[in-house]
């Protein structure tokens, strides 16, 4: 398999940890609707922190499984760190990794 796969899963994973970490994993999927948002990263109807657990990472390991062509541009970090800005989170490490995965897809 080609190494991309192994390298965006383990990110995928520290992604999760560092969810659980900052407290933003959540129970409870939101109502199908809301995961239904044709915008992008579901701005009108989920948090980002939602969207990366609830549509990005399934989406990822769904790609990763079938062994399916990854997205060559992401984008995640600039939006997380303007949802982050100014917020209560210390969400530089969460960011950073953003940025990882963003690169890491890039190269390919």
């Amino acid at each position: 398999m080609n190494p991309i796969y192994d390298d965006v899963a383990t990110l995928l994973l520290k992604l999760e940890a560092e969810l659980r970490r900052l407290q933003l994993w959540e129970d409870q999927a939101p109502p199908a609707e809301a995961l239904a948002s044709t915008e992008p990263f579901c701005v009108d109807t989920l948090t980002l922190p939602q969207w990366l657990q609830f549509v990005f990472v399934p989406r990822m390991i769904e790609l990763i499984e079938n062994v399916r062509p990854l997205p060559d541009q992401c984008g995640i970090a600039p939006i997380a760190e303007e949802y982050f800005r100014g917020g209560d989170y210390t969400a530089g490490g969460l960011i950073q990794l953003l940025a990882e995965i963003d690169e890491r897809l890039q190269r390919g």
